[in-house]
């Protein structure tokens, strides 16, 4: 693999508390500070040791909560301090990925920014960074580029890409123009995408010219371009920075930037996506988590937790056990169980979806103790 971008800086928004994980995943531990692959070492951590060779260590940027510093900072000792970037509450991934792109675009006029989440599982680095680069000299051109990835399968929970007509640039094998971005299909209109072959799944992976990307929010939101530019004029001050964080975040409007930058761009033309063919997934919920864990294979019992202490017989799902307690299961299937010390969540693979529901129904009578 060639060496890293000279023009490359890549953001990690580090955010969201991922409440269909829940009781996993919590306000002071949301899902991108937990392992869940097995492979030794944070979501956050895997993604950055995924960019590093793209942007080198000292032009990574983490985008996060002031309350997740100390654990952001613990697991990623070698970031500048000067690369992360502390919200004072959560204002969604526009204010978020926008905020990034003003400070660095401030630092350095012609830079381009990737944009890639702290808790989403990727396979296959290889063919991530060559998708990394096409979209990188796409971004160059001046469109805003974003990554779609190759259906495996018609999911439900994943929102789509439609691709229009290619793109030819230098250094791009594949790009094309986006048409539309399509919200969550029903199982019938997934299996209708995949078959037509011109649909991705939408991974929220954003490269463009930092410059462009303000530009596109300017025009589409003033109120939050005018904050972000406020923001990144006091930045680099020490004195200055904490004051008008205080002041100008709260008010910032709390937008996806699917909607106030990409969306809108593709309806002008300015929005092209490469193909992504590596493994992905957002690991939206235990259902997936499962899935991930085992390989696939649906008959199996995939078992988190340092000290898990599991018997089985005949069971498949996925237990996650933060205790020492043992859990024993019997000719259940499609089984999720999460075992903590102050909450315990039972539920089936169908169902992962409404643990929000239970996060929602704790926050509306005051049990904010377990959250």
């Amino acid at each position: 693999m060639a060496d890293a971008l000279q023009d490359f800086y890549a953001v990690i928004p580090a955010g969201g508390v991922g409440s269909r994980l829940w009781p996993l995943s919590r306000a002071d531990a949301p899902k991108f500070l937990h392992d869940l692959t097995g492979s030794g070492h944070s979501l956050l951590r895997d993604t950055w040791e995924r960019l590093a060779p793209l942007a080198g260590e000292d032009r990574i940027a983490v985008v996060t909560g002031r309350a997740h510093r100390a654990a952001v900072e613990a697991q990623l000792p070698g970031i500048p301090d000067r690369n992360v970037f502390l919200e004072s509450e959560p204002r969604d991934s526009a204010a978020a990925i926008g905020l990034a792109a003003a400070i660095l675009h401030r630092r350095e006029p012609d830079v381009i920014i990737g944009s890639f989440a702290a808790d989403h599982v990727i396979r296959g680095t290889r063919v991530f960074e060559f998708a990394v680069r096409d979209a990188v000299a796409v971004a160059r051109e001046g469109y805003i580029s974003t990554i779609g990835i190759t259906p495996s399968e018609p999911a439900i929970g994943f929102g789509y890409i439609q691709r229009g007509g290619e793109l030819i640039v230098d250094g791009a094998r594949d790009a094309s123009l986006v048409d539309r971005f399509v919200e969550k299909p029903d199982l019938e209109t997934a299996k209708a995408y995949v078959a037509d072959r011109s649909y991705l799944w939408n991974a929220g992976m954003f490269i463009s010219r930092a410059d462009v990307l303000l530009a596109e929010i300017e025009a589409n939101n003033p109120a939050l371009h005018a904050g972000l530019m406020e923001l990144a004029e006091a930045w680099d001050d020490r004195d200055r920075r904490g004051p008008v964080v205080d002041r100008v975040w709260p008010t910032l409007p709390k937008i996806a930037i699917d909607y106030v930058v990409a969306e809108p761009a593709a309806e002008k033309g300015k929005l092209a996506v490469v193909p992504g063919h590596f493994d992905w997934d957002d690991v939206g919920d235990f259902a997936s988590l499962a899935k991930l864990n085992s390989g696939g294979r649906k008959n199996d019992l995939a078992i988190l937790g340092e000290n898990a202490r599991i018997l089985s017989d005949a069971a498949s799902g996925i237990v996650v056990s933060h205790t020492t307690r043992v859990i024993s299961l019997i000719g259940v299937k499609d089984i999720v169980v999460v075992d903590t010390p102050d909450a315990l969540l039972v539920t089936t693979s169908e169902n992962a979806q409404r643990v929000k529901g239970v996060v929602d129904a704790l926050k509306l009578t005051g049990r904010g103790d377990v959250l």
